[in-house]
């Protein structure tokens, strides 16, 4: 998602050393530090990553290491909290129902807010097109007079805060503007089509709509008004919008002024009309709901997951702090867009004191290493991006390095997909060599990682370095038994802290069970089909389940489902990953109705249609039309089996089907061999 991606992966045995961090690195780390202060806390003898990973995970009765783990990491980090509590953990037997730190009074935006002087807290950058950026000094200001308008409108802790903005410096201000209230906030970037925002935010009844008035993507400037009027035509809970000006200058909202009940504002009024003040922070629980994000959307709409507040800001800061070394005054960079849940993980940064860099935009213009002259001009120390990208520029034969210096530079992290050994090859052969390549995974689920990097260990050619701190991760096979160096489903077999709370409207936790706990008892199977090594790093072979993946992001079949069915010629379809030249591409395939055929203006429309309701991601690289479409005998198509015959992978338990003879049609496809 990060993560919970299908795509095939390398056997352990192309597996070398590329990168061994320098004794300085070591000692100077977060890590080091951390060791020893458990050490002396508990009388402990740790000395390196495993032993610290394994006592992070220790659930005995006795020791209790990963409780201790936690409440340490607490410490550690100094979260801001007007109350801890003595609880650490509980109904720990019960993976759905844990609860963590149930006693504590925290507030998300208190603890991002630390700094407030005249560093530089946000760099932003639309391409080559604009620049701004603003010191931690104005961004309390703005959170500040934000806030005091949030509470003049009514906004209070559980509202809903629905935002259609791009990964710009007001998407930060708003988040925790009303964090620090308690609001609840969700996000969609402008490149998704109307039904797919109203799809997300329909669900949740937000009562603030903000969006920003344009926004920026391969060198061109792209208004939202249009779109913007037809979501807030079918999203009836509203009660307040807010227009935030993309390029900084004075607007108008004279296209809002028809809707009836609503009240619309400009951010740039908002801000003159309130003199900075106090923040007040909402001491609120720890398990407070923060954010809500949505799943891939593959067997209907998608599920809204809610993620509290607590359990975000010590995963987050577990994984910037140690996993990723952040330092106060670090510069962070991931490229992401708001509907993408490392961009929450981004913002987190703000926690460990860091300053961020913003991009919005494609990373290919203006020219293929615009993302690389960003952090290079601006030194950052951390640089995040997709796997595909990585592999976009090893396929350019791009030489950063002979451009840039990346003095700075100290890891590199990857994720939406496995990062192919090729790629490791290139990251250090063509933009640095001393770098510590963090390949991570998690995703949405969790809005986090399950496994990822280690400042203080090897970088094995291909390997995924490790599994997370406090996260008891394993290997199951069929059966349920736990394996090593050998291939499985990858589980969590204990609590988390930054585990959902909940599903929206899924009161009974049907959709949450359903989702997580029902492959093997009380263990969270996540649908990754993965390896753990000789060197107790993780190899990501694919998904276990039909979730789509192009580009590394995750789409559900049933959006695409949603919008091709509406045609009149279209009787059923079915859409499956095709694995292409190192990335994954998705192929459509329609059950037409009688007496209609595939023309080419079918094709088009179909296409112009999922372009425009749902993103250009949802497009499919090959729409084939195909006689019949697998079944269950319950009457749920069977993405997989398609799938996997498109692959020349045996279909297993075909008895299982209504139709199992449909699946011959799906072999042998001319078109599936061409680009």
């Amino acid at each position: 998602m990060l993560l919970r991606k299908a795509f095939y992966y390398l056997s352990s045995d192309e597996s070398t050393c590329l990168w061994e961090p320098s004794k300085e690195r070591i000692e100077s780390s977060n890590i080091v530090r951390f060791i020893k202060y458990l050490n002396n806390k508990y009388s402990l003898n740790l000395t390196n990553y495993e032993e610290l990973y394994n006592w992070s995970v220790s659930i005995n009765t006795n020791d209790k290491g990963c409780e201790k783990f936690w409440s340490s990491l607490w410490d550690f980090c100094q979260i801001k909290a007007e109350i801890k509590g003595e609880c650490i953990l509980q109904h720990g037997d019960d993976f759905l129902n844990a609860q963590w730190f149930s006693q504590a009074r925290l507030n998300f935006a208190e603890n991002l807010l630390r700094k407030k002087n005249n560093d530089t807290a946000l760099y932003f950058r639309a391409e080559n097109i604009f620049t701004r950026n603003i010191s931690f000094q104005d961004l309390n200001s703005q959170v500040s007079k934000l806030q005091q308008f949030l509470v003049e409108i009514g906004i209070k802790e559980n509202d809903r805060v629905a935002l259609f903005v791009p990964n710009s410096i007001e998407a930060v201000i708003f988040l925790l503007a009303s964090a620090s209230l308690g609001a609840i906030c969700s996000f969609c970037s402008p490149d998704f089509g109307v039904q797919g925002v109203v799809d997300r935010f329909g669900q949740i009844e937000p009562i603030l709509f903000i969006y920003t008035d344009k926004c920026v993507y391969n060198g061109k400037v792209l208004d939202n008004q249009e779109k913007v009027n037809e979501i807030i035509k079918k999203i009836p809970s509203l009660k307040n919008i807010i227009c935030v000006s993309y390029f900084n200058v004075k607007i108008s909202l004279e296209n809002m002024k028809n809707f009836q009940n609503i009240s619309s504002y400009v951010y740039s009024e908002i801000l003159e009309k309130y003199d900075e003040k106090e923040i007040i922070f909402k001491q609120l629980p720890f398990n407070h709901p923060l954010y809500i994000m949505y799943s891939s959307g593959t067997t209907g709409i998608p599920k809204c997951i809610v993620h509290g507040a607590g359990g975000t800001l010590l995963q987050h800061l577990k994984e910037h702090i140690l996993h990723c070394d952040f330092k106060a005054n670090d510069k962070i960079f991931y490229y992401s867009t708001c509907g993408w849940m490392m961009w929450q993980w981004l913002v987190s940064a703000l926690a460990s004191e860091c300053s961020l860099l913003l991009y919005d935009g494609s990373p290919f213009s203006p020219d293929p290493q615009v993302l690389l002259k960003f952090i290079d001009e601006e030194k950052a120390q951390f640089f995040g991006t997709s796997a595909k990208y990585i592999d976009s520029l090893k396929k350019l034969h791009c030489q950063p390095n002979k451009t840039f210096g990346f003095k700075s530079l100290k890891t590199i992290g990857s994720t939406g997909s496995p990062l192919l050994a090729e790629s490791f090859d290139f990251v250090y052969e063509s933009i640095k060599k001393d770098v510590c390549l963090s390949s991570l995974s998690g995703g949405t689920d969790i809005i986090s990682c399950f496994v990822l990097g280690n400042p203080i260990g090897k970088v094995y050619r291909g390997e995924i370095q490790t599994r997370g701190l406090g996260m008891k991760i394993e290997v199951y096979d069929e059966s349920g038994e736990s394996v090593f160096q050998q291939k499985g489903e990858m589980v969590c077999t204990f609590p988390f802290p930054s585990q959902p709370v909940y599903f929206w409207n899924d009161h009974e936790k049907v959709k949450y069970r359903a989702s997580y706990f029902e492959r093997f008892k009380n263990t969270w199977h996540h649908g990754d089909w993965v390896e753990i090594t000789q060197h107790n790093g993780i190899i990501i072979y694919g998904r276990s389940d039909a979730t789509l993946n192009p580009g590394g992001v995750r789409i559900g079949t049933a959006e695409i489902y949603r919008q091709v069915e509406q045609f009149e010629e279209v009787l059923e379809c079915i859409a499956v990953d095709q694995n292409w030249k190192n990335d994954n591409r998705i192929i459509l395939f329609l059950r037409l109705r009688e007496s209609f055929s595939l023309t080419e203006k079918l094709i088009l429309d179909i296409k112009n249609s999922l372009r425009n309701n749902c993103s250009p991601r949802h497009v499919p690289a090959k729409i084939i039309a195909i006689p019949d479409i697998p079944k269950t005998k319950s009457g749920k198509i069977v993405e997989i089996a398609v799938r996997n015959i498109i692959h020349n992978i045996e279909i297993k338990n075909k008895e299982s089907m209504a139709n199992p003879e449909c699946l011959t049609f799906f072999k042998n496809i001319k078109e599936l061999n061409m680009d």
